[in-house]
């Protein structure tokens, strides 16, 4: 019989462990995957009657991979599950069906967001996959893509049906918190690759932005909600690039 792991990626995740792992018990068996939490996430998890594996953290990729090679030897399947995501019996049922299936590296899951307590289906926020579902031994996550990581596959990559519930940015607080760490990133992705920005692209690629999230992207279809988030994404983009230009003048000064 095929085996299945579920495995939790966390770090101060005490609000949100327990319903997760209770979504997981589909599985043959749930792994908590810790960053060293310092609030009660790894004592709820024992209490669960998870396992709990404790491992420094770098960056995602790095983490699911570990994770990946931990159950190297009995697992056949892992689902990677975020602490703020939960599995629905529906997709429970379609997981359990698709692991049996030949051919397949992965599965790609999508995700019903709720941002600020509303499902939120416009601006990219749906189906919003995410390649969850690996085989082990023919999938891993590529590690110069710390943060959105990317599946490299021996094999197929399939696309399940049902979504993952995600409670995604429960106030804005927590968006602010999340994007300003992701524009960063971003800003030094450019950087990296040599891309200076040019003063025009402080208004052009804002206003991108917005349009493709509210437009092409269909935010309107959220109402004044896709429109705030939409208007917020275009904010960030702009601070990316205010970001990278400070990156630059940082390096033109260091230079002399």
């Amino acid at each position: 019989m095929t085996t299945l792991f579920g495995v939790v990626l966390t770090y101060n995740e005490a609000a949100h462990i327990v319903a997760c792992i209770e979504s997981l018990h589909f599985c043959d068996e749930v792994i908590v995957f810790d960053s060293f939490s310092t609030d009660d996430t790894v004592a709820l998890a024992f209490q669960a009657g998870t396992r709990v594996i404790q491992h420094q953290f770098s960056d995602y990729a790095s983490q699911r991979n570990a994770a990946l090679e931990a159950v190297r030897d009995v697992a056949d399947w892992v689902l990677f599950v975020d602490a703020d995501e939960r599995v629905t019996p529906e997709l429970a049922e379609e997981v359990r069906r698709v692991i049996e299936m030949p051919g397949y590296a992965a599965w790609q899951i999508p995700r019903h967001n709720y941002i600020f307590g509303k499902l939120t289906q416009g601006a990219g926020w749906y189906p919003d996959y995410q390649t969850r579902l690996l085989r082990v031994g023919k999938a891993h996550y590529d590690p110069v893509r710390p943060v959105h990581e990317t599946a490299v596959l021996d094999g197929q990559l399939g696309s399940t049906s049902n979504p993952f519930v995600h409670y995604n940015y429960r106030d804005a607080v927590q968006f602010a918190e999340k994007q300003r760490r992701y524009s960063a990133y971003d800003a030094r992705i450019l950087y990296e690759q040599g891309v200076r920005p040019r003063l025009r692209q402080w208004i052009s690629m804002p206003l991108r932005q917005f349009w493709w999230r509210f437009v092409t992207l269909k935010g309107y279809r959220d109402g004044i909600h896709g429109l705030r988030l939409s208007l917020l994404m275009a904010w960030y983009e702009l601070r990316k690039y205010r970001l990278l230009r400070q990156l630059w003048r940082q390096n033109e000064v260091e230079r002399g």
